[in-house]
């Protein structure tokens, strides 16, 4: 006979609890993803119109992002205390902890990334900015790109994505060469300069954990454990 304990022989409203549950954390999930991708692009806005009060909206936004962090972490261990999800089930809320997890720190990293604008935003403008802009671009494409392959686990996709990782390192390498070569050419440039190597770690940075979201989707998708930009 079945065991009734059983997550699968769970009477049906106690499953739809379960399931409305993980749909509410997964949304949360989605929203920071969102919230992410648009302080990126706000972020490096700021810096190439030089608006303080645009990176100030940036690094204010960064709560809301933190919030929703804190509502999805404590709705999974909530619904693993009382549901004892078992399985894909238990690995479907682990995967969103971390994917919550590495999008917080994201949202970090483009807090800074403001930061770093309203550092820059009394300097004399560089031309160099103009590459930290098309950088911003890829790293919120990926971003959006990772968050739309974690609705439905796409395996193939999250690897897609990662891939596209390395020509954030290139453009990153890029930028880091020709802003240092502008900087020892031109003493005038060291303060904007250093702003601007910043930002563009930070940017590096934030493709580095999308890779990281990458591995969890794949993770979930496969229960295979693999490292996809040795």
């Amino acid at each position: 006979m079945a065991d009734q304990r059983d997550p699968a022989f769970a009477p049906h409203s106690t499953r739809s609890a379960y399931d409305q549950s993980v749909a509410e954390i997964r949304d949360d999930v989605l929203r920071m993803g969102a919230k992410v991708e648009q302080q990126v692009r706000s972020a490096v806005a700021a810096i190439g119109s030089r608006d303080e009060a645009a990176a100030l909206k940036v690094i204010q936004s960064d709560r809301e992002v933190n919030d929703l962090q804190k509502r999805a972490t404590g709705a999974i261990v909530t619904v693993i205390a009382t549901q004892n999800p078992v399985a894909r089930d238990l690995r479907y809320l682990l995967t969103l902890d971390h994917v919550a997890y590495e999008l917080e720190r994201m949202g970090d990293h483009a807090s800074s990334v403001a930061k770093q604008a309203r550092r820059l935003a009394p300097l004399p403008p560089v031309d160099e900015a103009a590459l930290l802009h098309d950088l911003g671009a890829q790293v919120a494409e990926l971003v959006r790109g990772v968050t739309h392959a974690l609705v439905d686990a796409d395996e193939s996709e999250a690897r897609r994505v990662a891939a596209l990782d390395d020509e954030v390192d290139g453009g990153y390498r890029r930028l880091f060469d020709s802003m240092l070569s502008a900087m020892r050419s031109d003493s005038g440039k060291v303060d904007a300069g250093t702003a601007i190597l910043f930002a563009a770690h930070y940017l590096e940075r934030i493709g580095d954990r999308v890779t990281n979201i990458a591995e969890d989707i794949v993770f979930l998708a496969s229960g295979e454990v693999e490292d996809l930009n040795p």
